[in-house]
């Protein structure tokens, strides 16, 4: 099932870029839209009496023309630090311990019923080694409605049914006093997807954007916020701060349900 999942993921992103544009009157949208969006990179390392090294990388891509709302994204976090280790005899060495390691990517294609409302089918994985969940993954299909879109503010809803299967992450049990590694059985279940986004432009070189996202089940519920704060140092180069928010109503125990994340990156813009 992770297998039809990951396929249908793949195929939607496809969908994304073979889908060409209509005419359609009355909408305040080019007839033939390009893809816009950014890159963000930020990297920090510290150095003395402790050592670390943070990354996270993210690609966003957006298309809305006369008949289509579309939009394509990767994200990547990895963390180490370094850490003592004390062997047998007494002696000690340091090595570095990877501390976060999580990536996920999703699409999703929309088809416009008229200029406001349209028909979405998303999709969505992940993967995180030191997550509530060491994979997961949803298609969805739902109605979405953009109920304001200006110069300078938009706001979009998407709503619908999906499915969703997850691998929740490893745990131990003890045998005899000794603890061996077990691996969680898969779940799946069918989920609500909700997705709102919020865009507005303070000032002609600075910008605000949120997106939350739900994704919620009989057995998890998954709410993910994200929320930056954009200033344009050139036409193509900007400065952004960002704050995430995820949490899992469904957790092992010793599993924190909330993960956050600060983030100051520089943002190429496409």
């Amino acid at each position: 099932m992770k297998k039809i999942l990951l396929a249908s993921l793949v195929l939607t992103s496809l969908g994304c870029f073979a889908v060409q544009a209509q005419d359609a009157p009355g909408t305040n949208v080019p007839a033939n839209g390009d893809w816009t969006g950014s890159g963000e990179l930020g990297f920090a390392s510290t150095t003395g009496n402790t050592r670390s090294q943070n990354l996270d990388a993210k690609l966003g891509l957006n298309q809305e023309n006369a008949q289509w709302k579309n939009s394509f994204f990767l994200d990547a976090l990895r963390s180490k630090s370094q850490v003592k280790v004390v062997n047998p005899d007494g002696s000690t060495y340091k090595k570095y311990n990877t501390t976060a390691n999580r990536y996920d990517g999703g699409a999703s294609v929309g088809y416009k019923l008229d200029p406001r409302s349209y028909i979405v089918g998303a999709g969505r994985y992940e993967h995180d080694d030191f997550g509530a969940n060491r994979w997961q993954a949803i298609v969805s299909i739902g109605y979405g409605y953009i109920a304001l879109k200006t110069q300078r503010t938009e706001l979009s809803f998407e709503i619908g049914p999906g499915f969703k299967e997850y691998q929740p992450a490893d745990t131990t049990v003890t045998v005899n006093g000794v603890s061996h590694p077990y691996t969680q059985d898969r779940q799946k279940e069918v989920v609500a997807r909700g997705l709102v986004n919020y865009k507005y432009r303070l000032t002609a070189n600075t910008s605000f954007e949120n997106t939350f996202l739900m994704e919620a089940g009989s057995k998890d519920k998954y709410f993910q916020d994200d929320a930056g704060l954009n200033v344009s140092m050139t036409k193509k180069l900007s400065l952004k701060v960002g704050y995430e928010v995820r949490h899992h109503s469904t957790v092992l125990p010793g599993v924190k349900k909330t993960d956050t994340l600060a983030t100051t990156n520089i943002v190429y813009n496409i």
